[in-house]
């Protein structure tokens, strides 16, 4: 296994939204595959053609691309592999390690209601496990697997450690349906194994599909891959996450407005640790990551530190990449694309607007000032700090802007110097400032939004400040 190249998959069923859990599996693949040079594969579970629908694979693949999860190669449709699966199915017959099996369902429900009563496992043992062929009757026909009867099946599982599954908990399972078609069970392991996926690593619910998985890869001689189970994610009660605990599909985050990279920094966090280290680029995280640094209790979700990272991320992105994710979350949210001006004018802005919010709705917030054009509308309390003698003292403040030096001293001196005149210090010179170039209470730093309206626009908006009433 060492020499071979490392293959990892994320392997979703198109049945719904993408669940945060499976986002943050898609992640730990993706990380442990792009740190050793390896190869991340995406693959669509899509047997299930009654619930399976083209809406929830495309949200999956939007969500990934979303996050910054690439693949490698095309997207695999498990359906599409059905015949390959049934092949597989009739080599393991060919070769004594799988049966027919002529039961009908009210045969195998009756067996398991007798078993019951006499207290037996429920455990369905088929009664043509052993059967010669010259007995076998001309009917419809499920592929078995032939179980072992005695021992233990141990898993070496890189989360979890050794787990001893004993072989009297499991059944004969079924590899081909009766129409056909195959069963989840066999598709997995046929897929994993023509991929050559190297390492599954995915939620720990399915660490008793192991056992019964690696019975296929013994009966076809194949390699087994390196098992990795990660333990579910919980809300903050404890208990396994749900709609009750807030979002639980990846695009809600999306349209909430958390930054990508804030999302990929906390789920990675989630389950993980690397020493003390709390906020990481991606290209950390890749170069950190390890298996073995996965922890075995439930992560609990925690929307305090998610966006204590979020805002984190955006006070550390880059200018253009900041407003390309802006952009593309006001095209999700179905909320008006920038204009050009507004584009130019919020990076122009960013420096002082990065630093203050967590999330992207927070900094459409704090640019109110450079999205908004005249006339200003007034939130409730900028429109109460511009009362009478506000408005007398912007009408006072004005003429002096329009001949200072357009700077941060110059700005700082000319209207220290008119609320001097009032006996009014900066704090109380700044509520009639921030209403009258924003409308808002809760702005960047006043002199920030001069510098960055230019002289023209500010003295313009003191202007029509000083006629509001």
């Amino acid at each position: 296994m060492s020499d071979r190249p490392i293959v990892t998959r994320f392997a979703p069923s198109p049945t719904g939204y993408l669940h945060i859990g499976g986002a943050r599996t898609a992640l730990f693949n993706w990380l442990f595959a792009r740190g050793r040079g390896g190869k991340f594969l995406l693959r669509i579970e899509d047997t299930d053609r009654e619930r399976s629908t083209p809406e929830a694979t495309d949200a999956i693949l939007r969500g990934l691309t979303w996050l910054g999860l690439d693949w490698d190669g095309d997207v695999v449709s498990q359906f599409d592999r059905k015949d390959r699966h049934a092949e597989v199915a009739h080599e393991m017959l060919a070769r004594g390690a799988a049966y027919k099996c002529f039961c009908t369902q009210t045969e195998i429900d009756t067996a398991r209601e007798v078993a019951r009563a006499q207290g037996r496992s429920t455990l369905f043992q088929s009664p043509w496990r052993d059967a010669e062929p010259s007995t076998h009757p001309d009917l419809p026909f499920v592929i078995r697997m032939k179980a072992p009867r005695d021992g233990a099946t141990v898993i070496d599982d890189q989360v979890q450690g050794s787990v001893r599954i004993g072989n009297d908990q499991l059944d004969d399972m079924v590899c081909l349906r009766s129409d056909g078609t195959p069963t989840y069970m066999l598709a997995v392991v046929v897929d994993d194994h023509d991929m050559g996926v190297t390492h599954v690593i995915r939620g720990d619910d399915h660490l008793n599909n192991a056992a019964r998985q690696a019975m296929v890869y013994a009966a076809m001689d194949w390699p087994e891959p390196v098992w990795a189970h990660i333990p579910l994610i919980h809300g903050a009660d404890g208990k396994k996450l749900s709609k009750r605990h807030g979002a639980v599909g990846l695009e809600e985050y999306q349209v909430m407005g958390y930054p990508a990279a804030g999302v990929r920094n906390y789920l990675t966090r989630l389950g993980w640790s690397h020493g003390d280290d709390e906020f990481f680029t991606s290209a950390q995280a890749t170069e950190w990551f390890t298996l073995e640094a996965i922890g075995r209790a439930p992560a609990r979700l925690d929307f305090k530190k998610l966006e204590n990272l979020c805002g984190q991320h955006i006070a550390h992105s880059d200018d253009a990449a900041l407003l390309h994710e802006l952009q593309a979350f006001l095209t999700v949210t179905e909320r008006p694309a920038l204009t050009n001006t507004q584009s130019d004018g919020l990076m122009t802005a960013l420096y002082c607007l990065k630093d203050r919010a967590k999330t992207l709705p927070e900094l459409i917030e704090k640019a109110h000032f450079i999205l908004t054009s005249r006339p200003i509308s007034m939130d409730e309390r900028a429109e109460a700090a511009l009362d009478s003698v506000s408005r007398g003292i912007l009408i006072e403040l004005t003429p002096h802007l329009q001949n200072v030096i357009w700077a941060r001293d110059s700005l700082e001196s000319a209207v220290a110097e008119i609320g001097a005149a009032h006996g009014l210090g900066m704090g109380k010179m700044a509520a009639p400032l921030r209403a009258a170039l924003s409308g808002r209470s809760v702005t960047p730093s006043v002199f920030d939004m001069m510098l960055i309206l230019g002289r023209d626009e500010t003295c313009a908006r003191l202007s029509e400040a000083a006629a509001y009433s």
